[in-house]
Formats: structure tokens, sequence, C-alpha cells
């Protein structure tokens, strides 16, 4: 997983951007395009609005690719209080909330509020989404089978959202959760295997297919 980090600041507030996560929603364009202007050099100047209009769209950056941190004593970013995961056409899984990115022995590899994990298979960053789906044509819709999770629905949404990312496998997901895609919605307590491989029939979840596509990843 590599990163390329960018530090951007004026006085009130410090942004950075991490190049190899960034994969061009452009909320921040869309945001705040006087602060966030690819025609410009530096292509990110915070000191162009106020610390709380830039954090608040830094916030809406799915990819986490960009970060901010207070220099004015205001509030940092928190987590969430609910969980989604967020199916994206022929796309990546986007995933919000108090997220802990695990390794196969459970064991931390990092701290996440927003976050786009790679579902083609293909990307060079993995687990996160580098865009590797487009070139590939990959294809997948946004639909799943309800019926997988409803056996574990929850109301509480909130708390600590574990991945755990299998070598050559899967990624496991476990806490409390909002999957979203297709016009359905299910919040659930459910363990659940999501495909990253891009070969599954049942995606977004494992069926298993990584095996026999061959599907190599750490």
């Amino acid at each position: 997983m590599p990163e390329k980090i960018y530090t951007y600041e004026s006085d009130e507030i410090t942004v950075t951007w991490d190049k190899f996560k960034c994969i061009h929603a452009k909320e921040c364009v869309h945001g705040l395009p006087g602060v966030f202007n690819i025609n410009e050099k530096p292509w990110i100047q915070p000191g162009k609005e106020a610390a709380d209009k830039v954090a608040e769209v830094v916030m809406r950056c799915p990819t986490g690719a960009l970060q901010f941190q207070r220099k004015d004593g205001a509030a940092e970013e928190t987590a969430p209080k609910q969980n989604t995961l967020t199916i994206a056409e022929d796309g990546p899984l986007y995933v919000a909330g108090d997220i802990k990115l695990k390794n196969a022995d459970d064991e931390l590899i990092s701290e996440e509020t927003r976050v786009a994990l790679c579902r083609c298979g293909l990307s060079s960053n993995k687990p996160y989404c580098d865009n590797s789906h487009i070139k590939a044509e990959f294809k997948a819709g946004t639909s799943f089978n309800p019926e997988r999770l409803l056996l574990e629905e929850t109301d509480d949404t909130g708390g600590e959202l574990s991945i755990k990312i299998r070598p050559n496998s899967s990624l496991f997901v476990e806490g409390t959760y909002t999957l979203t895609g297709d016009g359905q919605e299910v919040s659930t307590t459910k363990k659940m295997s999501f495909c990253r491989c891009g070969a599954s029939a049942n995606k977004p979840f494992c069926d298993g297919a990584h095996k026999s596509a061959g599907f190599t990843s750490d």
C-alpha cells in the first residue's frame, strides 16, 4: 500500500493529499473550486476559504485521500455514527465509518473514516481502489441479495468496523453496518466476506471464485 502525501497549509488548517488513494471523485473540486483547483499551483490553497468550509469539503472525499488537521483548536474529524458500505457501479466499494483495516493475523494496519476498496482485483494499491477498473472495463452492478444479510438485521450501525484483508482472498467485514446499492439498503451485524478479485458470480459477496481465478494479493 504505497503512499505519496502532499501537504498544504493555511494559518488555521493543514490539508494533506495522498496521491495513491485519490481516484478523482472530484467532490473537493465541486465543493470548493476556489480552494481545490487543478489548474493552479499548488492545486490546494486552503487559505482561500474559512477553515470550517475546507474541513467540511475534505470530509466529502470518499477515498480518504484528503485529510485535515486543525491548527486553530477547532474539532478534528471523527468517525461517522453510522458505518456504511456503498457499492459503486462498475467500481469500488466505498466505506465510511469507524474503520479498522487489519491483516490476516488480526493486526491493525490502519484506521480510516473514509476509504474506497478495490472490487476488480486489478488495483496496484490493494486493498485500495486506484481506478484500474476503468481501463479494464470492469463490469459489476450495485445490486445484492439482501437475504444474505436479513437474518442479522440491526438498528445500531455504529461502532468499530473491522475489515480483514485475507491473502489471495476476500475482505472479511465484521461489525455493524449498512450496505447500500441499487435502491436497496440493509443494516446488519452479519459477518460477511466481500469479493475483491472481481470474479465472484455473487458480487459484492465472495463466492470462492478467487481460487479458480488464481487471484493473488497480500
